[in-house]
């Protein structure tokens, strides 16, 4: 893999303090010319998997040879393992707590490698505190990975053995898919783990959440004010919205709250 010298930084710490800005300003000092975006710092604190989420409905938006760097790690300075994930021609770095599960899942080819910590001595790293990997471990092995100063496989050893995901796949049943809601974004929006693909077949598609049947739409445009709808959104999930509205508010939804699809609109 070609490092395309972009680094993508998802994480719980939100923007109070100084956290995300020192692990940038590791980045840069080891690797100045360094493209790095931030994809979220507004993760739930330590909930693994809507950083997975958006990691994976993203990366595919960045140029080949991006390194992903995700960081929501309520086991920092415990036994659990840093992995290293070889994907679709990017590269992937994460606590090995559940976070890239779901990228795992979805690629077959993906190349799943834990980080050892011995071969560190490779980037002159210094010891390491107990609460703040981000800047003592993974700033710095994303760099020397982004720059192509290092390979993955010279710090990290293939492995078979990762955490699995915290939320189970959608069940499939015969005109009918139960999902869950993953994130709420800024908008109220309910954004679903149930992929269009599997409501395509269906001749009227219906949303059923908290009690309520939601017709599905194109766009937010097509409901009336103040009206509940269900869409495809542009990471390709299905989403319950309100049109002009807040849906999680409105409906008294969250995170983890079900959402269940079928096939037949019943008033």
């Amino acid at each position: 893999m070609r490092p395309s010298g972009v680094i993508t930084f998802t994480t719980d710490f939100g923007h109070k303090g100084p956290f995300a800005a020192v692990m940038k300003g590791v980045i840069l000092g080891r690797f100045p010319d360094a493209k790095i975006v931030d994809l979220a710092h507004d993760i739930p604190a330590q909930w693994p998997p809507e950083a997975g989420f958006w990691v994976s409905r993203s990366y595919s938006w960045f140029p080949a040879g991006t390194v992903h760097l995700a960081i929501v790690d309520p086991g920092v300075g415990t036994e659990r393992d840093i992995i290293i994930v070889v994907c679709d021609g990017h590269v992937f770095m994460a606590p090995d707590n559940g976070l890239l599960a779901q990228l795992i899942d979805r690629d077959a080819d993906a190349a799943v490698y834990k980080l050892e910590t011995s071969k560190l001595v490779l980037l002159d790293l210094p010891t390491p505190s107990a609460t703040f990997h981000g800047r003592d471990i993974f700033a710095p092995v994303a760099a020397a990975l982004a720059a192509g100063k290092v390979r993955v496989d010279e710090i990290a050893i293939p492995t078979q053995d990762w955490t699995p995901g915290w939320i189970d796949d959608p069940e499939v049943g015969a005109g009918r898919v139960t999902g869950v809601v993953v994130t709420v974004d800024t908008f109220g929006n309910l954004i679903s783990n149930i992929d269009a693909h599997l409501v395509a077949g269906f001749a009227e598609p219906v949303a059923e959440i908290a009690g309520h049947a939601i017709r599905m739409h194109s766009t937010y445009g097509r409901a009336s004010p103040g009206e509940y709808l269900a869409l495809i959104n542009s990471f390709g999930v299905v989403e319950i919205a309100r049109a002009e509205g807040n849906a999680a508010d409105g409906l008294s939804c969250a995170r983890g709250a079900p959402l269940v699809m079928r096939d037949g609109y019943e008033a």
